[in-house]
């Protein structure tokens, strides 16, 4: 009997992982039908990441009520695995680009729901938080995450109050003493797939405000309060985040993780690779299959597919990948341990008129994959 493992990234504006994961397993059994098929959905840390760890885990989820991105009432959500121990969070649940579709200002949103969630789990028993920092809609350096969990915030009056991205400059003053007890022994993992400063012209506001709705000015208001702020965080908490590489994930989510936390970062492959115990999975697996909708130069810093590789060539197992498209030279990835890239595209079109064929041209590279394949095992 084969054993497979199938572990893709989503496709970017197509399909999920979990979508992939059961159009691959189709193809897998209609080949080998007595196959033992593993599926491990992934996210990069953004929507869906929560959902991911459960399919592949068997979690619960758990919902509770949360600040949105504007301080308003929603319902909010993350996943238990590991018995409970383990809480899944992502950020945008409750301060994620979707939720502010036609109203985007990052100098006024906050993370403070995302602090709410982490509360709430904590109090519940988990002892081990990941928190996935994809997608956000905010630039609030994390002040409204540690504000809901105790974090006490000063202006030049001695006034507390809640930063948020046009206000980060006005901090002159934080106070941790009040800080949530639950957290106490808590492990903060935060899963983070870029490694931009939190600002400065590669930092969270230059990079990625414009996309959450921020105009040149409020740009520069955005990355000077960040600076101000990360300032403050070296004076009063001594921590310096101003040269963390990932401290600009999520509007410098990232440094606030590590400042008021005492989180890490990781790559989010590896928290998924770490969890879900990849290591011991691959034992007695004769293929993997993993994906993305691109393989390039980009991939190469850590990405779903070159992680997999890493950890399966440690254990001789090969993997193939399936993409929706392959740019430049592949050999670094043939090192890195990728077997075999495949792309999924049967015909020279543009990716608007590709995207909606997606799902069949996938089914029928899967197909035919196999087909190959069983010719070696008749």
């Amino acid at each position: 009997m084969k054993k497979f493992i199938l572990i893709p990234d989503s496709f970017k504006g197509t399909m999920s992982s979990k979508e992939i994961c059961g159009i691959m397993k189709d193809s897998i059994l209609k080949e080998f039908r007595d196959a033992e098929v593993v599926s491990v959905p992934v996210a990069d840390g953004g929507e869906g990441s929560v959902d991911c760890f459960l399919t592949a885990l068997k979690g619960k989820r758990v919902e509770c009520t949360a600040k949105g991105p504007y301080f308003e009432e929603m319902k909010g959500f993350y996943g238990l695995i590991e018995g409970g121990k383990t809480a899944v969070i992502e950020m945008a649940a409750v301060a994620g680009l979707p939720l502010v579709e036609g109203c985007k200002n990052p100098l006024k949103t906050t993370t403070y729901g995302v602090g709410e969630l982490i509360l709430h789990a904590v109090k519940g028993g988990a002892k081990k938080i990941i928190l996935g920092l994809g997608g956000s809609c905010t630039n609030d350096l994390g002040c409204g995450m540690a504000s809901a969990l105790g974090i006490e915030f000063f202006d030049d009056s001695n006034n507390k109050f809640i930063p948020t991205g046009e206000s980060l400059s006005k901090i002159k003053k934080i106070d941790i003493s009040n800080k949530a007890k639950e957290l106490n022994g808590v492990q903060i993992v935060a899963m983070c797939d870029v490694d931009n400063l939190p600002y400065g012209k590669s930092g969270a506001s230059y990079v990625f405000a414009a996309q959450k709705g921020a105009d040149e000015r409020a740009i520069e208001i955005l990355d000077s309060g960040v600076k101000s702020g990360c300032n403050v965080i070296k004076e009063c908490l001594g921590v310096d985040v101003e040269t963390l590489k990932g401290g600009g994930a999520a509007g410098a989510l990232g440094a606030g993780v590590v400042a008021f936390l005492g989180g890490q970062l990781k790559m989010g492959i590896d928290t998924v690779l770490e969890t879900v115990g990849f290591e011991k999975m691959l034992e007695n697996a004769h293929f993997v299959f993993t994906g993305e909708g691109k393989i390039d130069g980009q991939s190469l810093r850590g990405k779903v597919v070159i992680g997999v590789a890493r950890a399966s060539k440690k254990a001789g197992v090969p993997v193939i990948a399936v993409v929706g498209g392959a740019e430049g030279d592949m050999q670094k990835a043939y090192e890195e341990g990728v077997t075999a890239i495949f792309s999924i595209n049967r015909m020279p079109e543009a990716f608007e008129t590709a995207r909606y064929k997606s799902q069949q041209n996938l089914a029928f590279a899967m197909d035919n994959l196999l087909k190959t394949l069983k010719i070696n095992y008749k």
